[in-house]
């Protein structure tokens, strides 16, 4: 008869486990709720990033250096002379830009042509893909649709050499819009790096929900134990358990995720194509298996940590004394500030960041703790006093949903003034790029210079015309400590007019911008000023062609998106050996359009068309997938922030209602239904802004690191630092709405019969 019962435990054990949830439904619904909530953001997002990161790469291997080949006369490509060029054994690949009379810019390719883009024989991976819409078409349909303007290039690898080529023709390069494509790497990793915290935060809401579940169990455990079920036991088949909710919940979840991709991303595609160059491909992406194993595992650990780790914690616990935890989690605090501030490379600012956010989530709830315990102490009123010793009990019963609530607080205020101010940013930047209403191609063998005389002539009888010609290369940077002498850009302007004076600079020399016209100056991009520790007033030593000059810093401008150094001077200090790689002119044309110019200046180069490019099309439409871009970014934030401040919600209600006995204690003093109702409310409120105050600091500092050191390390070149206290002050009203809502449940708890606790200890809410 002694083995009866473990005989009986063993045939329903799992039953009896299980048990718990068929008394409590919706802490299992919540629970599978919430792993397919945060499964599906995070693969969303995580999906999102890996297409884009392919087709950047697959993009890349396309089109690399973006050369092209044009003929020498100036004239405009046709087909006759693709034929020409495949017959004598070029590689090149028609790439037909037309633009619909309704509608944005399309491009006709023909796959087949690009085969020789490859390698061992493969076509390139980039254009190995479904010609099945916007903005990639088939050549045969490109060439049939109506169109205002159209342009015929041909493409070629960066292999090919101008040897390869036969006479009448020469290579150049090809391109589409400002480049902007570490501008897209950045937006990129902020895009990564939100996934990261999605998956941080999850765990954190994951780990809150299943404890108080285990919380709940400890007496069916003690139980099961009575009845010769060993501890062991018991934690293989809750391992077992949470193995198959998660199963259950993470599939779905990820297809979810992958529903919710495909779904934003037209617009996440059209914003890549139109701002950076990069088309987002379909069916690219991660496949299922590697979210599917992500997901168990943060599920797992984020629920099982504590059984995993149970005997290295029981034995910490009995070495260390509760006080040492919270002088441990400063310490990890300011050696994570102290890193960040101090990391020379992105591996240890992340690791730094690691150790802010575990020292912060770790103090958060003992500073609330310890502030509710100082105002109780100095506190003459006993409702005050009870208030604030509550307040102090719920800070530690609730500690993992108020920090899960804290670092989504934070990563929302930091990925809002990111997002803002790369917004303002490009804004202006994309300005300043593009100040001029147009931008006209110098066609291929043309000469500039007569161009240029022409233009100023025009100047004094034209109202409202503003030019200058702009012509590029490369330079070397010498007399530098590094062993080889860096390569950089020449952006090579003249007359250094109102187009280019009204550039925002980071520093700069009084009367920089006469030095430059005058030549005696240089500015330079604020990636070269970091790489090589260069400032105003420093001399910096060049070679332009075959001259070496020494020319003093009259300036530092912002560069966004540009991996490289440059170099910003006045075209008419180029020497004549300077090897001139491309160049344009910027032109406003004034009150005679645009129409007369370019008639004038075909004839000066004797070609039948430019290649030209209105620039305010292409920052409208820039700035218009940016605003969609942007706001799929607020879209995931705000999904991630309404998980926490749910699970909070649910977890508030939760624990409350295990208090109610208690709260009844004081209609027993005397107090009416309505005034306890008031206590609790300010109670709720003290939680949820205390959290959401403590929030405000880390989510700033999160945004300093992002624009000051992550950026930096990682492209060369910073954001401004904004803060936006408006923002603060919705997010203030989110968690106080958060603490209304627990109140209100509350309320209606207390309207219910609820029977007090054996002792004090049995339940979560025995603590007073």
């Amino acid at each position: 008869m002694k083995g009866l019962p473990s005989l009986l435990a063993s045939f329903s054990l799992p039953g009896a486990l299980f048990s718990h949830y068929r008394r409590h439904p919706l802490q299992l619904l919540a629970l599978a709720v919430m792993i397919v909530l945060a499964t599906m953001l995070w693969t969303g997002v995580n999906h999102l990033t890996s297409q884009a990161r392919a087709s950047l790469n697959q993009s890349e291997q396309a089109v690399a250096e973006r050369q092209q080949v044009v003929r020498d006369d100036g004239q405009m490509l046709a087909v006759d002379d693709f034929v020409a060029l495949r017959l004598v054994g070029v590689c090149v690949m028609p790439w037909l830009e037309v633009t619909p009379e309704t509608g944005n810019r399309l491009v006709g390719i023909d796959p087949l042509a690009a085969y020789c883009f490859g390698s061992r024989n493969r076509p390139s991976p980039a254009l190995d893909q479904p010609l099945n819409g916007k903005p990639f078409l088939d050549m045969g349909v490109a060439t049939a649709i109506k169109s205002r303007d159209s342009r015929l290039y041909l493409l070629t690898p960066d292999t090919t050499q101008t040897a390869d080529l036969p006479g009448g023709y020469q290579l150049t390069s090809f391109s589409t819009s400002p480049d902007t494509g570490e501008l897209g790497d950045s937006f990129l990793l902020n895009l990564e790096a939100l996934g990261i915290l999605v998956l941080l935060i999850t765990a954190l809401l994951l780990r809150s929900v299943y404890l108080l579940g285990l919380v709940q169990r400890r007496d069916s455990f003690a139980l099961l134990h009575r009845f010769g079920v060993s501890p062991d036991r018991v934690q293989r088949w809750l391992v077992f358990e949470i193995l198959a909710l998660a199963l259950m919940c993470v599939v779905p979840g990820v297809g979810l995720g992958r529903w919710l991709a495909a779904g934003l991303g037209g617009g996440f595609g059209q914003a890549l194509d139109g701002l950076f160059d990069i088309p987002l491909y379909a069916g690219q992406g991660q496949g299922w298996a590697m979210p599917v194993l992500v997901m168990l595992a943060v599920v797992v650990i984020a629920c099982l940590g504590d059984l995993l780790l149970l005997r290295f914690r029981e034995r910490l616990s009995l070495i260390l004394p509760k006080t040492v935890y919270s002088g441990l989690a400063a310490l990890l605090l300011v050696a994570g500030l102290a890193m960040a501030w101090l990391a020379p490379s992105l591996p240890w600012v992340f690791i730094a960041v690691a150790l802010v956010f575990a020292g912060a989530g770790w103090l958060a709830p003992y500073a609330v703790a310890r502030i509710a315990r100082w105002c109780a102490g100095r506190s003459t009123k006993p409702l005050a006093l009870w208030r604030y010793r509550e307040l102090a009990v719920l800070a530690r019963r609730l500690t993992l949903p108020l920090v899960a609530l804290q670092f989504a607080l934070a990563m929302v205020l930091a990925v809002q003034a990111l997002v803002t101010t790369f917004e303002d940013t490009f804004d202006r930047w994309l300005g300043q790029r593009l100040e001029a209403a147009y931008y006209i191609e110098v066609p291929a063998g043309a000469d500039g210079r007569q161009a240029a005389e022409w233009l100023t002539r025009q100047q004094t009888n034209t109202p409202g015309l503003q030019w200058h010609r702009v012509m590029r290369g490369q330079a070397q940077v010498t007399g530098t400590d590094n062993a080889n002498n860096p390569q950089v850009d020449v952006f090579a302007v003249a007359p250094v007019g109102a187009l280019i004076r009204s550039w925002s600079l980071l520093e700069a020399a009084d009367q920089h911008w006469e030095a430059l016209d005058s030549g005696s100056g240089v500015m330079i991009n604020e990636q070269l000023a970091r790489r090589q520790n260069l400032s105003v007033g420093n001399n910096l030593k060049l070679r332009l062609g075959n001259q070496q000059r020494v020319m003093p810093i009259q300036g530092i401008y912002p560069d966004y998106g540009r991996p490289v150094g440059e170099i910003l001077l006045s075209a008419e200090t180029l020497p004549d050996s300077f090897n001139v790689r491309f160049e344009s002119f910027s032109v406003t044309p004034g009150k005679p359009g645009i129409a007369q110019m370019t008639d004038a200046l075909q004839g000066i180069w004797q070609v039948e068309a430019l290649s030209m490019r209105d620039n305010g099309t292409i920052r409208e439409l820039a700035t218009s997938v940016f605003d969609q871009t942007f706001a799929l970014t607020r879209a995931m934030t705000l999904l991630t922030l309404i998980l926490a401040a749910a699970a909070l919600l649910m977890m508030g209600w939760v624990f409350f209602s295990t208090r109610a006995w208690y709260f009844r204690l004081l209609v027993a003093w005397g107090m009416s239904q309505r005034q306890v109702a008031g206590q609790l409310l300010r109670l709720a409120l003290l939680l949820t802004g205390g959290i959401a105050v403590l929030a405000l600091p880390l989510g700033i500092w999160l945004t300093w690191v992002l624009v000051h050191r992550i950026n930096p390390l990682a492209f060369g070149w910073t954001l401004p630092m904004a803060v936006y206290p408006a923002f603060w002050f919705e997010l203030g009203m989110l968690s106080l709405a958060v603490g209304l809502s627990i109140a209100a449940l509350m309320r209606r708890q207390l309207g219910r019969p609820a029977v007090a606790p054996v002792s004090a200890s049995a339940l979560t809410g025995g603590e007073r």
